[in-house]
């Protein structure tokens, strides 16, 4: 770890970076593909949730989600009939403090991109943080998040760690 890392206190100074996934699905263009009937709406597919969230930032560090293997379109369900939206999010390391910022960074790009018929339901992934649990039930108290939501401009501004972290009582 490099002496900045540490006077920066970097939870994870050194995370495993991924190649972009620059396949053919992993674009909004898959549904056009199979999509011929003008007059039938499309619905969301994995590729399309995906697209919307793989280039969010990570709040530590300048690579996305992606390149840190934080969300993959594998941990995407989509339940079309009931509108619900799932996706898992897996921390770079078990004990990452931004794991709700995270979250919240996810929820709120898919709530502003998706209609609002759409119930989004954001969760780190089974057995990847030592706080699974607590990390969930913050995600999804919609007190809390409106809370964090409101008094920022930009959750994806690293200052506002301490304040997420203080309403989330981390």
């Amino acid at each position: 770890m490099s002496q900045q890392q540490k006077d920066e206190g970097f939870i994870n100074p050194n995370p495993v970076v991924y190649s972009k996934d620059e396949s053919e699905n992993n674009s909004s263009l898959y549904n056009e593909r199979f999509t011929e009937d003008e007059e039938t709406p499309d619905d969301f597919d994995v590729y399309e949730i995906f697209d919307l969230v793989r280039d969010i930032n990570d709040p530590e560090h300048p690579l996305t989600l992606e390149q840190l293997n934080v969300v993959r379109h594998e941990n995407i369900k989509i339940d079309i009939s009931n509108n619900i939206i799932r996706l898992y999010f897996t921390p770079t390391v078990p004990h990452c403090s931004m794991a709700n910022i995270i979250g919240l960074s996810i929820k709120e790009k898919l709530s502003r991109s998706l209609p609002q018929r759409f119930k989004v339901d954001v969760k780190v992934t089974p057995g990847s943080h030592s706080s699974e649990q607590s990390v969930n039930k913050q995600l999804n108290d919609k007190e809390r998040v409106s809370a964090a939501l409101d008094s920022s401009s930009s959750i994806l501004n690293v200052s506002m760690h301490n304040v997420i972290t203080r309403m989330f009582k981390c």
